[in-house]
């Protein structure tokens, strides 16, 4: 009996020993997926989305070597009395709005600072478009009208075989892939898993085999679809994605932060949405937009491509809100009305007409609730009239 005691004590020490050290191994991994099954606590999220290099592994975009570009400031503005209802409703973490490509009211909440770099979610998506556009016109990605296995060959036999650049980027690939936030099973959240545990999206996409539509007939907002245009931009040029971001659009806009990526096991920059930055630096690349893609006397992205990148060319169904590549049209815009939106609050919106530009980062918990987006979309405009002496 004695000896059976001391052999059971030696086995459990084992164990125990065996846990340490697996424990110690996959540390990272453990911490990382905890701080992702509460990233969107309600005691957490303010602080998680200032800090999200916290939780996910995370690659830096140089913001080169030259000079910050600096935002005028013009005559401070008071806003509208809907809208400090409208930021404790929203829980709004930071809200800069241009005028002219000044700054006319710059404000900060929920102890955050104008130094956070700020989690976009979707609004990065915006940012890879813009990129796209700049690949086209250099010809290093040929036609909007190539298959994605042209430059992504490791898609071949997936859901994606058959989807054309431009279907990707209409969010028109007819791929299934279910994007209910709100589902621990739903395939958004078993990437963002992936991407914690430090596994492989490009892996990942290429599991991927149901689909529900013929390519390019019907839009559903597959937040993959914008994986796999970072899969054909890293196909076409044989660079990674930040390196390229950070050539063609962050250091010429002059950034006054070095951004930040969240990345995967293997280092590929999670563009769908890890793209973190300053809410001023946002503003840049709004007011960018709304001057036609030029910025200190340089045309960074093709002007054509901010109008036809931001036009409502998309399959949507009728009264839908529009979209066209990578980028929102709200329903009844304006001509040159439009923005990147991203989940729990995070917008830039541009109204070209108005030159007003208005960047905003938000920790709204109830961000899918019914009419959220449109009031959001009311309180811009509300802005953009106000600053522009309601015209």
């Amino acid at each position: 009996m004695r000896t059976f005691g001391k052999w059971l004590g030696r086995v459990l020490l084992a164990l125990l020993v065996a846990a340490v050290v697996i424990g110690l191994w996959k540390r990272e991994e453990i911490e990382r997926l905890l701080a992702v099954n509460s990233l969107f606590s309600e005691e957490k999220i303010v602080h998680n989305f200032s800090h999200m290099d916290g939780a996910f592994l995370s690659a830096p975009i140089s913001r080169g070597d030259g000079l910050t570009s600096e935002l005028a400031y013009g005559p401070e503005t008071e806003l509208p009395d809907a809208v400090d209802d409208w930021i404790a409703a929203r829980d709004v973490t930071a809200l800069v709005v241009l005028k002219d490509g000044a700054i006319v009211y710059e404000n900060y909440f929920k102890g955050t600072g104008p130094e956070d770099r700020r989690i976009s979610w979707s609004v990065a998506k915006s940012y890879l478009s813009a990129l796209v556009g700049i690949l086209l016109e250099e010809g290093q990605i040929a036609s909007l009208d190539d298959p994605v296995t042209k430059y992504a060959p490791n898609l071949r036999g997936s859901a994606y075989d058959g989807a054309s650049l431009r279907n990707v980027l209409h969010m028109a690939s007819g791929v299934t892939f279910d994007e209910d936030y709100l589902d621990y099973d739903s395939d958004i959240n078993r990437m963002g898993r992936v991407v914690a545990l430090g596994g492989r999206l490009d892996d990942f996409t290429a599991e991927l085999t149901e689909t529900f539509a013929e390519p390019g007939s019907q839009w559903q907002y597959v937040s993959i679809d914008t994986h796999v245009i970072g899969v054909v931009v890293r196909g076409a040029t044989g660079r990674s994605v930040p390196e390229l971001l950070s050539e063609k659009v962050i250091a010429p806009l002059g950034l006054e932060h070095a951004p930040y990526y969240i990345v995967d096991g293997s280092g590929t920059a999670f563009v769908l949405g890890g793209l973190n930055m300053t809410t001023r630096d946002y503003a840049r690349f709004g007011q960018m937009y709304a001057q036609g893609g030029e910025w200190n006397g340089k045309q960074v992205v093709p002007a054509d491509w901010v109008t036809a990148s931001t036009s409502p060319t998309a399959p949507t169904a009728a009264g839908q809100i529009g979209y066209g590549y990578q980028w929102w049209i709200p329903v009844g815009a304006a001509e040159g009305e439009y923005m990147a939106r991203g989940i729990y609050g995070q917008y830039i919106y541009v109204d070209t007409a108005r030159d007003v530009v208005i960047a905003t980062n938000a920790a709204d918990r109830k961000f899918r609730e019914a009419g959220v987006s449109e009031l959001n979309i009311k309180i811009f405009r509300e802005i953009a009239t106000s600053v522009s002496g309601g015209t």
